[in-house]
């Protein structure tokens, strides 16, 4: 009679085991320790454990993480549907394990046994381990033979869009184009960067296998470690959403000009500003963000002042040519980007990042010359956040005027205009993949 399995005879971990493990806890972290996506990966890549696993993995993880929260409605509702309760958080991590399993299954296109599979094993890992795997094994095989039928029928953007910010949507663009905001919203997004100015966009495309956008960005549908592509280590591109490019653009001819980046890492906005040949003070409270946009700047080859200051207080005793301000914000408008917004943020945090925008503009403008300009934006859709957070300024501040964008400044399309400020939705170049939302107002201190 054989006797007891010690401890190191035990069988290792299946393979595809890490990749799960690591998208479950990314999961939990966000549902659970109410922390952001981005937070989650820079602490599980920071530990050893973590720290070993392949590339490839870690990519598959932070899809499956990002599926689960982008999804997660329709996931919900097809679990509930299999499970009389949640698991209690006793159980540690069952709840995201059974989450992740499903959308391997409903959403991925991971074969029903490994999904099944995987999760089990990682459910025995959990406290009271046995009596979960069971659990584990029982609901996602119904799951599987059931799922897809539960689905049918639903509506996935009610489903999946918290109802608090699909009714503001529909207030501030209507149900039909707030729908269009929510489909775009619930992609995975591709990755955009832009080249240095005097290089040959369209050749870069071709050799990322990219597209260039009518923007002048280039969109890349795939692509591996952004740190292994061609041109990123002699510095010729950086990465920076089409939308968030714009903001500078509206800024003009800055070359020659002492221009302020508040806000400014992780440093697309300083990048583009010193290659167009401004004198850029960038400035952030921040102090690891702010390492990252010299490690950037480095890269490029490209020179500017960096100051970790709080932006709402900073007085450096001169004034600017041009003040470049792209506040943060709710960032609803960077949902496909980052899904945990869809979980994390509530009604309350627009009018609380309205106040901080508020403050933060008032210090802006005191940095401006006269006759300078005073460039506003936030990757937000919530009015708050934009044209009524501009409206407000403007009464308030009789030193400045507002200072109309027209498309061909910025090389924007007309429909992305509205009353003299920019303002994309996640589903304008719809043909090309879509496009973060941003409003960008500019403003001119009367000389």
């Amino acid at each position: 009679m054989r006797g007891p399995v010690r401890k190191s005879q035990s069988r290792p971990p299946p393979q595809g085991l890490a990749a799960r493990d690591l998208a479950h806890a990314l999961i939990a972290g966000v549902l659970i320790e109410r922390r952001t996506l981005d937070e989650m990966l820079a602490v599980t890549g920071a530990r050893s454990a973590t720290a070993a696993i392949e590339p490839r993995d870690r990519a598959f993880a932070r899809l499956l993480a990002a599926t689960v929260l982008r999804r997660l409605g329709e996931l919900e509702h097809v679990l509930g549907a299999f499970l009389a309760r949640r698991p209690p958080r006793s159980s540690g991590r069952m709840w995201p394990i059974l989450l992740a399993g499903a959308a391997q299954i409903l959403c991925l296109g991971t074969p029903a046994h490994a999904a099944v599979g995987l999760a089990v094993e990682a459910a025995r890992r959990e406290p009271g381990g046995v009596r979960f795997a069971g659990l584990a094994n029982a609901v996602l095989r119904r799951v599987a033979a059931e799922g897809s039928g539960r689905l049918a029928g639903q509506d996935p953007v009610r489903l999946n869009v918290p109802a608090w910010l699909w009714q503001r949507w529909c207030t501030a663009y209507g149900e039909g184009d707030a729908r269009r905001i929510a489909e775009a919203s619930l992609v995975e997004p591709p990755l955009d960067i832009v080249s240095k100015p005097g290089t040959d966009g369209a050749a870069w495309a071709g050799r990322l296998g990219g597209r260039l956008l009518p923007t002048g960005a280039i969109r890349l549908a795939a692509h591996g470690r952004i740190e292994d592509l061609p041109g990123y280590a002699e510095g010729a591109w950086w990465v920076q959403s089409a939308a968030a490019a714009l903001v500078t653009r509206a800024a003009g001819d800055v070359a020659g000009l002492e221009v302020a980046d508040l806000c400014a890492a992780p440093g697309g906005k300083t990048a583009g500003l010193a290659a167009a040949g401004a004198r850029v003070t960038a400035v952030d409270d921040a102090p690891v963000r702010l390492g990252r946009l010299r490690e950037n700047l480095a890269r490029l080859g490209l020179d500017a002042e960096v100051v970790t200051a709080d932006v709402t207080a900073w007085a450096p005793g001169r004034a600017f040519d041009a003040v470049i301000l792209d506040a943060p914000c709710t960032a609803t408008g960077t949902v496909s980007r980052h899904p945990d917004i869809l979980r994390l943020k509530g009604p309350s945090d627009v009018a609380r990042m309205a106040k901080v925008q508020e403050a933060m503009l008032t210090n802006a403008a005191t940095l401006v010359k006269p006759g300078g300009v005073l460039v506003y934006g936030t990757c937000s859709l919530e009015p708050e956040e934009g044209r009524a957070q501009i409206d407000a300024f403007l009464a308030r501040t009789p030193a400045f005027r507002h200072a109309p964008i027209a498309p061909s400044d910025i090389g924007a399309e007309p429909a992305w205009i509205a009353d003299g400020d920019v303002r994309t939705l996640p589903f304008h170049l719809g043909e090309w993949g879509g496009m973060d939302g941003f409003y960008i107002s500019r403003l001119q201190r009367h000389a």
